[in-house]
């Protein structure tokens, strides 16, 4: 492969692997698979969380190795997703009166945002906020500027992560000295790299089936109404399999082979068992069970982190996807227990894919994520070569050779409430941002203190004028009463 000097590279870290995928976006918005490269994560990541930092680092390390050798060239940074089951969604309500006939500027809605962005979670961090509409009085807006009103509310969600499960990211990437070019949150750049516009619009759950996890995302309007995830997911069909005496390499054998989320009552032979080896059987009927409760645990859980306020409006359905959609008739299970005859399993993105690899080209889902993480990223990862001057045994600058540069070029700080949606703000964004609101918020107060002074200035020297004019006009009437009395 020849090396390229354009690319982007994006990282997901799940519960069975970690994946690296390299590769270009064309003008018509498609998107060239470069590389892709994974590493086991079984024994460092439990449920999309990192409870394991040396073993991190080290697959983390591994995935840029392996990509540099493919691409054969340097690596500059890298987009990564954010996930895992610390990840929820908390609603806020930001509320603010207003002097009779006054209208909303823009600068009410930023100090409304700045407001709710200082909300503070104990012991979590919020990762991104997705504003929802505006109560001006009794209209909802979902932009509330120049609108006249006595009483504003601003509804917002807010997606907050384990402020020690957000660092530990962090500092797994720190150790493997590998830069983050941007973090984003991983259901949303799964979100939008499989739902189509009229599903966001219309209103839709997105579920995705993980190894470990499931997550909820809900969509109405085309803004996120909520997202959670749920630490149950495929993994635990294998384990309760397990509970028939079989070994975990067997389990997950026999899932992947006779497994079904929903059998018709009608289809359900009480006389056949499944051979797991030459010496041992299982009864179907005890597998179906099996299977079937843990699937009917998992939809349950799914459905109930639906809003009640919305479960009505879904009209774009439900979307499955994930590794755990390719179970066999789970779509079917979904239409039962929820009731919503719209269901469509997403095996692959919605943008067009070209690549050579067979993990990309199976559409299975389990590649959806790290796909829309790529699709997400803005910036070239490529790492120039500096060229420098080795020296040689004299001392003397001679031979030339090559080593991978680190630049660092001055990034200015990026504002929270001008991120596109679902990207995290970095540890040092994140102090510079808070930097830049305290200098603001200190030349606010600052002009307001000094428009204050200035204001009663004024009305020092109105007053004075005031009364300047007013004994001024007593002494004419005095003298014009004098000079026109009898006798004078």
């Amino acid at each position: 492969m020849a090396a390229v000097r354009n690319f982007i590279v994006a990282i997901e870290l799940g519960s069975t692997k970690i994946t690296g995928i390299a590769g270009q976006k064309r003008n018509d918005g498609s998107i060239a698979v470069l590389a892709v490269v994974s590493e086991d994560s079984t024994q460092c990541i439990r449920k999309g969380v990192v409870y394991n930092i040396d073993k991190t680092v080290q697959c983390i390390t591994n995935i840029i190795q392996r990509l540099r050798s493919q691409l054969h060239v340097g690596i500059k940074h890298v987009f990564i997703g954010v996930g895992g089951q610390s990840i929820h969604s908390v609603r806020n309500v930001v509320m603010k009166d207003l002097e009779e006939g006054v209208a909303v500027s823009p600068q009410l809605v930023v100090e409304m945002m700045d407001q709710n962005r200082g909300m503070e979670y104990p012991e979590m961090e919020i990762l991104d906020v997705e504003p929802q509409e505006y109560r001006a009085d009794s209209l909802f807006q979902s932009d509330p500027v120049g609108i006249q009103c006595s009483h504003l509310e601003g509804n917002f969600l807010n997606i907050l992560q384990s402020r020690r499960h957000y660092n530990k990211l962090i500092d797994c990437f720190d150790k493997a000295d590998v830069k983050i070019a941007d973090m984003y949150l991983a259901p949303f750049a799964l979100a939008d790299a499989v739902l189509t516009p009229v599903e966001k619009r219309s209103g839709c759950m997105l579920v995705d089936l993980g190894a470990d996890t499931t997550t909820v995302m809900v969509y109405h309007k085309e803004i996120v109404r909520h997202i959670a995830v749920i630490p149950l997911g495929a993994n635990n069909i294998t384990k309760d399999i397990c509970s028939l005496h079989l070994e975990e390499a067997e389990a997950e054998k026999l899932k992947l082979q006779y497994a079904s989320a929903y059998t018709p009552v009608d289809k359900i032979d009480p006389t056949l068992r499944y051979d797991v080896d030459n010496e041992q059987k299982i009864d179907s009927t005890h597998f179906i069970d099996l299977v079937e409760a843990r699937v009917q645990e998992i939809i349950a859980n799914a459905w109930n982190q639906v809003p009640s306020d919305f479960v009505d409006k879904l009209m774009g359905g439900i979307v499955l996807t994930g590794g755990g959609s390719n179970l066999r008739n789970i779509d079917e299970a979904f239409r039962m227990q929820t009731k919503i005859e719209k269901v469509r399993i997403a095996k692959f993105v919605t943008m067009t894919v070209e690549s050579t690899n067979p993990a990309v080209n199976e559409h299975n889902g389990t590649m959806n994520t790290v796909i829309g993480l790529l699709a997400k990223g803005d910036q070239n990862c490529y790492q120039p070569q500096e060229e420098t001057k080795r020296p040689d045994m004299f001392g003397v600058a001679g031979e030339t050779g090559s080593e991978y540069a680190s630049p660092e070029a001055p990034v200015s700080p990026r504002d929270a409430n001008s991120l596109p949606q679902g990207v995290v703000l970095t540890p040092s964004e994140k102090a510079a941002a808070e930097k830049a609101a305290a200098e603001q918020e200190a030349r606010r107060k600052a002009e307001e203190e000094a428009k204050r002074v200035e204001e009663e200035l004024a009305a020092q020297a109105a007053e004075e004028e005031r009364k300047k004019k007013g004994g001024l006009k007593s002494k004419v009437i005095k003298f014009l009463t004098s000079i026109t009395e009898p006798g004078e």
